[in-house]
């Protein structure tokens, strides 16, 4: 693998340079991910594997038209964009996955944010310090991310020696949860202060939960919104459509040389679950989570 990226780095690294900027989003993920791969060779191994897919799929996309029965001009759009299309996915795919895992992280540590806050003021009650807080909620696997961000932070304590503040503020500038960043830096500001770091988790955690469920009540909401959408969208409009192909496959059964027949089954087995998927995505993203 690091040979893989090292050939990338090497053939595209100074076309990275140039679009660089254009990826942002990317080089901000990065960091807030378990990917330890630079921004350079990461964005590099994505173009070099699109241009991989690209040729090997030109190649088997010409092989198969070749033997299908079609028309020459939906040969050459099938060998056109068939490998385009895919190499731009293979590319899609490589550079939105950081971004996606680190919204995905993110979104998990906000939803057990509430409860391991609960719990740490809890434990603080007994008057610890903020590191013996941390290495207990680190052992516990129901708060998910939290639990894995807290070893991660005992690990830097315990193994490389690190202060307990400063591995605070380092785990605090790579989570991707900007809830979780500021309560772990008013921690850092309570304790070199010389506040009471007891109050401020009790005050954060209370305010968390809170704002959980605003959002959760807020959720519930627009799910009727969603279901009027997905009754007019994804149900009535599929059978519309459906329907209107099955009528004019009766007055004329080709246009544009594609057969009705065939858009009518790739409306019904193509299509509509496509669309489906795309709706059930959507809640999924917008879902506040339990």
């Amino acid at each position: 693998m690091a040979s893989y990226n090292a050939i990338s780095t090497v053939l595209f690294g100074g076309l990275v340079d140039k679009i660089g900027d254009d990826f942002k989003f990317l080089r901000e993920s990065l960091p807030k991910t378990n990917i330890q791969i630079p921004f350079r060779s990461y964005l590099s191994a994505a173009i070099f594997s699109s241009l991989i897919i690209y040729l090997f799929s030109l190649v088997v996309v010409a092989t198969v038209v070749t033997f299908l029965n079609l028309e020459t001009v939906q040969k050459i759009i099938f060998i056109l964009f068939g490998p385009f299309l895919l190499a731009g996915i293979t590319f899609a795919v490589q550079v939105l996955y950081p971004y996606q895992r680190a919204l995905s992280t993110s979104r998990n540590i906000d939803a057990n944010l509430p409860f391991a806050l609960s719990h740490m003021a809890a434990i603080a009650e007994s008057g610890v310090p903020p590191y013996m807080i941390f290495k207990l909620l680190s052992r516990f696997d129901e708060y998910g991310e939290i639990a894995r961000e807290m070893k991660v932070l005992v690990r830097n304590i315990d193994s490389f020696g690190i202060d307990p503040l400063t591995a605070i503020r380092e785990l605090a500038n790579k989570t991707p949860s900007d809830d979780f960043k500021q309560i772990l830096l008013g921690i850092v500001s309570a304790t070199e202060g010389g506040g009471d770091v007891k109050t401020y988790i009790k005050n954060a955690g209370q305010q968390a939960l809170f704002e959980w469920k605003l959002k959760r009540e807020k959720f519930m909401q627009q799910l009727d919104a969603y279901s009027e959408f997905y009754t007019g969208i994804l149900i009535t409009a599929p059978l519309f459509i459906i329907s209107l192909f099955a009528v004019m496959n009766m007055i004329q059964p080709n246009i544009g040389g594609f057969d009705i027949l065939t858009l009518t089954r790739l409306s019904i087995y193509v299509l509509v679950p496509l669309l489906n998927v795309g709706f059930l995505l959507f809640l999924r993203g917008v879902e506040v989570e339990m």
